[in-house]
């Protein structure tokens, strides 16, 4: 009986074991799904981004007014006719000089 008693400890060590520290154990699943999150939270910022591009292309692809906002906004550029005016901030200013 003792025999059995120690076979049964033993095996029930060996099961605790793999159980913390092998492969398949609880501190690994808890490291896996913390990196899951964070995977899942950078998927869902590429797919903001995406949608944010996509309509973009859909906005150059459909019309000027888009061309010339992304040439204003990007480039600098103006209409002939207007002037350009560029305000400094102060803080920005101040460092200048």
């Amino acid at each position: 009986m003792k025999i059995l008693i120690t076979i049964l400890i033993l095996v029930l060590i060996v099961l605790q074991y793999r159980l913390w520290f092998g492969d398949g154990s609880l501190s690994e699943v808890v490291q896996l799904t913390r990196e899951l999150e964070l995977q899942k939270q950078k998927l869902e910022e590429l797919e903001s981004r995406n949608r944010i591009l996509e309509a973009q292309v859909l906005d150059l692809q459909n019309g000027l007014d888009a061309f010339e906002e992304k040439a204003r906004n990007d480039l600098g550029m103006i209409k002939q006719g207007e002037t350009f005016i560029q305000l400094i901030p102060e803080k920005e200013a101040a460092d200048g000089q």
